[in-house]
């Protein structure tokens, strides 16, 4: 068997964390392939090092010393050093970065270097080969990901390495330039380097013990979700709910590798399961759902049907209007005599008047309301389409505590179940739905 065990930054904060990453990894000899991310917070009034790095960038675009804040960062590496008692000669890495500190040096090749030296400093660690990420993620000139490229790169090293710790977060462009991957692109490393190598499982452990059920801050002590398929991974993250980077799904799920989200923090814990339907068809035994998330704040323009006119192409005509003021739709729930387009209201606040005149002049409807303060609950589970009255007892149960939906929306796969409600009623939406369905 074949993991590959990616650890962010929480894992790698201190020389403590390193050492329960190490207890983690030499605790199955599957695990080896590392990734990691840099270090990140001690505490929750500490500082990431990226961020650190970034502020670094900043003072040099501006011409003002990072000196402090670049010492700074080489304590806090020299402490994990001196503490584990390593050997990796990490202060000429700092040297020759400290010599490259002006504004010429790219913001990409400086926020990399939290990933390098912690990469570096857990090789030695572990007794892992580090092998640098520049060599393996692999990117065009236009800066696109060169998949091919990589895979290729990545199944090389392992033919050439046995055990490998591999820094996250960045590649490098045909020319050796350094280039990063968006915020989280750890996260998409340490898939691209289990798809290319084939895997059994990518490990993704954090600070938390897998994917709640409901946020945590509204529910109170939120159950683990077991095992969640792709599709409901994606409806979820797309609602709201705070997952793994959208990029570091879609290689391993094309390779059909499943991913294992793990606490650093508590090993034992399963923690919870991605995989593909076929891996985790619904059974009786199954919670009815898999998970509950939401959203404040949603604008609803809903068009009345003029039926003395020809509506043929109202809703096709009404949704160019919105494209072309760049505002992204929802849902579109509709009926018989009318539809109702629904945006996030962030995206209208400047511009909702202008859309109402140009459908009112447009598609000439019978009537036009806009409704604010919406918020929309999306009630996620694979195994809601196995069941009869599903969508009867979440109603039952809404109306039930007095919370008047309005808006209802169900995809075609019946896989989620979105429920408009008012801002105002949306925490007690999602508290009321968990507990008849969960508790």
């Amino acid at each position: 068997m074949l993991k590959v065990a990616k650890f962010g930054g929480s894992s790698l904060a201190d020389a403590a964390q390193f050492q329960k990453v190490r207890n983690i990894v030499l605790s199955d000899d599957a695990r080896r392939l590392i990734v990691v991310s840099a270090s990140g917070k001690r505490n929750k009034n500490d500082n990431k090092i990226t961020d650190l790095l970034y502020l670094c960038h900043a003072h040099l675009q501006y011409s003002v010393s990072c000196e402090q804040v670049f010492s700074m960062i080489e304590s806090r590496y020299l402490d994990i050093k001196r503490e584990l008692g390593l050997a990796v000669d990490i202060e000429s890495d700092f040297a020759r970065l400290r010599q490259k500190l002006d504004k010429s040096l790219s913001v990409d090749e400086l926020v990399s270097r939290g990933e390098f030296l912690t990469a570096r400093m857990m090789a030695e660690f572990l007794g892992y080969d580090f092998v640098d990420a520049a060599q393996l993620v692999c990117f065009d000139f236009d800066g696109k990901l060169n998949l091919d490229k990589t895979y290729e790169a990545m199944r090389q090293a392992l033919s050439e390495h046995e055990r490998i710790v591999m820094p996250g977060f960045y590649g490098s462009l045909p020319s050796g330039r350094i280039k990063v991957l968006s915020r989280g692109g750890s996260d998409i490393s340490g898939a691209l380097l289990a798809a290319a190598t084939g895997a059994d499982v990518y490990e993704n452990w954090t600070d938390v013990s897998g994917i709640l059920m409901a946020d945590p801050r509204i529910i109170e002590n939120p159950r683990r979700i077991d095992i969640v398929t792709y599709p409901e991974l994606r409806e979820l993250a797309y609602m709201g709910a705070n997952v793994l980077h959208e990029g570091a799904i879609y290689p391993v799920k094309d390779a059909g590798i499943p991913i294992n989200i793990r606490n650093t923090n508590q090993p034992d814990d399963p923690g919870t399961i991605i995989c593909d339907e076929q891996s985790a068809p619904p059974a009786p035994e199954d919670p009815l759902i898999t998970g509950l998330t939401g959203k404040k704040n949603f604008t609803v323009v809903t068009v009345s049907k003029n039926q003395q006119e020809d509506n043929l192409g109202i809703i096709r005509r009404t949704l160019e209007i919105f494209e072309k003021y760049r505002v992204e739709v929802e849902h579109i729930p509709s009926g018989i005599d009318s539809f109702s387009v629904v945006v996030a209201t962030e995206q209208v606040e400047g511009c909702i008047y202008d859309i109402v005149g140009e459908i009112r002049a447009l598609c000439r409807p019978a009537d036009i309301r806009v409704i604010d303060s919406m918020a929309l609950m999306a009630v996620v589970g694979r195994g809601m389409s196995y069941r009869p009255g599903v969508s009867g007892r979440l109603f039952a149960a809404l109306g039930d505590a007095n919370i008047n939906i309005r808006m209802i929306a169900q995809g075609s796969d019946e896989l989620n179940i979105i429920v408009g409600v008012e801002n105002k009623d949306f925490e007690h939406a999602l508290r009321t739905v968990y507990h008849n369905f969960v508790s």
